[in-house]
């Protein structure tokens, strides 16, 4: 039993556990968060701009209850024990994903930002083009391999300098 502790002990306190727990216990604080936006903020405002329509209370009666309606609110309804279709209710799941959905978007766009700004500059041209055939050679080549035109060395590459710079020559022409 104590063998069961302890592996348990050494999965608990592994490093991804504990930062899923800590994920999860600061999701549920923003849900709250994000329900409060819900209800008390973004509800009135969408209400005023629909005409004063409540989303808390906006629901359809599909069976009356044990009291006759209408129904004033929702819980009047829920305590009649009438069957209702509660759409405030679903308006507010939509908003209230749609503001996590926006949320965690925004998130992992600026983790990806961050990740593309860690990346490896591109490494340096290994090919360059023949200044005269324009097919593409090692950059290191001293002689192109499809015209046999000298080139010059680039000056990134460590290549002895000349005194003089010399353009590259062309061969001569095959009879």
């Amino acid at each position: 039993m104590a063998k069961f502790f302890q592996e348990f002990r050494e999965f608990a306190v592994k490093g991804n556990v504990v930062d899923m727990a800590v994920g999860i216990i600061i999701g549920g604080a923003f849900t709250l968060i994000v329900q409060s936006l819900v209800a008390d903020v973004m509800n009135p405002l969408i209400g005023l701009l629909v005409g004063g329509v409540d989303f808390s209370n906006l629901f359809v009666v599909l069976r009356q209850g044990a009291v006759g309606g209408p129904y004033a609110t929702l819980a009047d309804a829920q305590a009649a024990g009438a069957v209702t279709l509660n759409l405030g209710l679903f308006i507010n799941a939509v908003v209230s994903f749609t503001i996590v959905a926006f949320v965690v978007f925004l998130l992992v766009r600026t983790i990806n930002r961050l990740k593309r700004e860690e990346a490896v500059a591109p490494a340096s041209p290994t090919e360059q083009p023949c200044p005269y055939c324009l097919m593409v050679v090692p950059i290191k080549a001293t002689r192109c391999g499809h015209c046999t035109a000298m080139l010059e060395q680039p000056a990134e590459v460590d290549a002895p300098v000349e005194a003089t710079s010399a353009p590259p020559q062309m061969p001569p022409a095959k009879p």
